[in-house]
């Protein structure tokens, strides 16, 4: 049976979910559907509300709609392949299927960690050099910002795939995952995987020191700059339009640093705790991260109450309360 798998090359993947799990995959299905739903309903009334109201039409609310969008992608992909696992036990996956999921994953993964980045530029620009702000910020930067983050992500990614196609599968072919990720794939191969996984942490490494070193440059001036203000209130209001976005960095970062120490060094850990962990990072910030922006963000608040309860929003614009930037 070995000889013979060796001369015929495996054609697909069997997706296990959880491993030790299985048996509650029905009931993890729901909190999966529901996260996926909320992602989907709450993104897109972020678009919705930014295109409709004018006055949303700054450089801060299109790095917004743009991490919206990118959200909506990365959240269904995952989401998919794991209600038909864990509802219909659709555990199988075309070879190269699971590597098309697995390049747009961590594509959208860097994209997602680059839109970070561009956020905390706006919030630097916004606090410390206000008066450049819309100078600098144009529409056509933010329109390259945004192109140079794509770009990035699919230059970086496309050699995983690549590399991984040269590999041998022959033996083995079930993946320990609930998606096709890419050192669950690479440890399936039938040959030396030295080049995958010196490249696969090369770029795990270089993305996030270069992403969070600028975002902590960005923060470190900010707070040097809110720390000058004379005024108490003044330098509350600064700190308060980075509240967000600092959650969102501690939702994306964190859980996606203990997945990728953990299929590194993290040889105690149990593989249902990791897969958890690693789905968490897909699934939740794209939720989390409209909740967010749409509670902190007054301009977009009031348009989402204007839409749903119009006597509300009349008795707002009345009151003539000043509205809080974009956190």
């Amino acid at each position: 049976m070995a000889e013979n798998a060796t001369h015929h090359p495996i054609s697909s993947f069997f997706l296990v979910g959880i491993p030790g799990l299985q048996e509650f995959h029905s009931w993890t299905g729901i909190p999966v559907c529901l996260l996926l739903a909320l992602t989907l309903l709450g993104n897109t009334m972020i678009i919705t509300t930014v295109k409709l109201e004018p006055s949303l039409h700054q450089p801060m609310y299109f790095f917004l709609c743009m991490l919206a969008m990118n959200d909506m992608v990365l959240a269904t992909s995952p989401a998919l392949k794991m209600l038909a696992i864990f509802w219909f036990d659709a555990h199988w996956i075309d070879f190269d299927v699971c590597l098309v999921q697995m390049y747009f994953i961590h594509t959208l993964c860097i994209i997602e960690s680059g839109l970070l980045v561009a956020m905390a530029f706006d919030r630097y620009v916004a606090i410390c050099i206000p008066l450049q702000y819309t100078v600098i910020l144009t529409t056509s930067v933010v329109i390259k910002i945004g192109l140079v983050v794509v770009a990035r992500a699919i230059v970086m990614v496309l050699p995983c795939p690549l590399l991984i196609k040269r590999l041998p599968y022959c033996l083995k072919y079930v993946i320990d995952h609930s998606y096709c990720e890419h050192m669950a794939v690479v440890k399936l191969a039938s040959a030396t995987t030295h080049v995958n996984r010196v490249y696969g942490i090369f770029v795990a490494l270089s993305v996030m020191t270069l992403d969070l070193g600028l975002i902590a440059t960005s923060y470190v001036k900010i707070l040097q700059a809110v720390f000058r203000l004379s005024s108490q209130n003044a330098r509350s209001k600064a700190l308060g339009t980075c509240a967000a976005h600092v959650c969102t960095m501690l939702v994306s970062y964190t859980p996606a640093l203990f997945s990728f120490l953990t299929h590194r060094i993290g040889k105690n850990v149990s593989p249902s705790v990791h897969i958890i962990f690693a789905s968490v990072y897909l699934l939740v910030p794209p939720t989390f991260n409209p909740i967010v922006y749409g509670i902190k963000t007054k301009q977009i608040r009031v348009r989402l109450v204007g839409l749903f309860f119009p006597n509300q929003k009349k008795n707002s614009e009345n009151s003539n309360i000043e509205m809080q930037p974009l956190c």
